[in-house]
């Protein structure tokens, strides 16, 4: 009787399912490298996030506080605080919080009168941003930046000095390579812009 012949491709045997060890510490080494090149930028694009964040909530306070000008047909005044970002807070430029309120009718009038305040953030402080720009912006009562040298907060307000000459407020961060800037022009508009683009080149989020 014939014996079968033994097949020429025998299997080994049954490679066990999953990783090995080699294979696991290779790709967690490949992952390690793959985390540490997009590190830079991931800290970078979260600097620039935070400078972003601040610089469109001092845009929109300036706004808020315009909106209130009109509303209460009065002077308000927004302001840059190294302090508490309170009501009567003393204003100073490249402060690193801001606060808004009305400012009285007439002189005499009390300043400490709670239904002044309109607004107070810390953001940039708590953001770690820095900001650059005037100590207060004045709005009249028709929403237009204005001077004025009776504020009772120990620092005047000025107004832009030409339709194309914006007061600037300036927010930047280490580790950020795009800073902002909030524009306030003569005639009351308020814009967060890129320095680095250009509108007149027509790149719409350009200074």
């Amino acid at each position: 009787m014939l014996k079968p012949e033994p097949s020429a491709h025998r299997r080994g045997p049954a490679r066990p399912g999953g990783f090995t060890l080699v294979e696991l510490l290779v790709t967690l080494g490949v992952l390690a490298l793959l985390l540490l090149a997009a590190t830079p930028p991931l800290a970078t694009w979260a600097a620039n996030a935070r400078v972003r964040g601040v610089a469109e909530r001092i845009g929109n306070d300036l706004r808020l506080t315009q909106a209130e000008a009109l509303r209460r047909n009065r002077l308000t005044v927004f302001a840059l605080t190294a302090g508490v970002p309170d009501l009567g807070a003393a204003p100073g430029a490249d402060g690193s919080a801001w606060f808004a309120q009305a400012l009285p009718r007439l002189a005499g009038e009390a300043t400490g009168d709670s239904t002044l305040f309109i607004l107070g953030s810390s953001q940039a402080r708590q953001e770690q941003v820095t900001l650059s720009g005037p100590a207060l912006v004045c709005f009249n009562m028709i929403g237009r930046p204005v001077s004025s040298s009776s504020t009772g907060l120990g620092a005047n307000c000025s107004a832009p000095t030409a339709l194309d000459s914006p007061i600037v407020y300036r927010a930047s961060a280490a580790g950020a390579d795009r800073p902002l800037e909030v524009h306030v022009f003569a005639g009351g508009r308020v814009r967060v812009c890129d320095p680095a683009r250009s509108l007149a080149a027509g790149q719409t989020d350009g200074c």
